[in-house]
């Protein structure tokens, strides 16, 4: 068996359909950790916010999971599957990184 760790990070909006997604792919242990989200902006919008001391990111969450690598592949062909039918500037991103070794 071969064991994969997922990174999936999406704004706060999808949250719920990423947990439904992650149950549909049989992949039932993960975390997940609220996050700022940054997109690269011009300097301009930087000064133009009425309250520039106030953090700009938007609301997002990452979740990993330690799973098998046939549920990682299901994972992430249901993700391309949502994001493909949402329609967002925000697409939900994931990536696979391999284990060597566990404990």
């Amino acid at each position: 068996m071969h064991m994969k760790m997922i990174i999936v990070t999406t704004v706060e909006e999808y949250k719920s359909e990423v947990f439904k997604l992650f149950k549909k792919a049989g992949v039932e242990s993960f975390s997940e950790s609220d996050i700022d989200g940054y997109k690269s902006a011009a300097p301009l919008m930087y000064t133009s916010s009425w309250f520039p001391s106030e953090k700009g990111g938007a609301a997002s969450n990452m979740f990993f999971s330690f799973t098998q690598e046939e549920k990682v592949t299901e994972l992430f062909k249901l993700i391309k599957q949502f994001n493909t039918e949402s329609e967002t500037t925000n697409p939900t991103r994931a990536v696979e990184i391999p284990i060597e070794r566990t404990v």
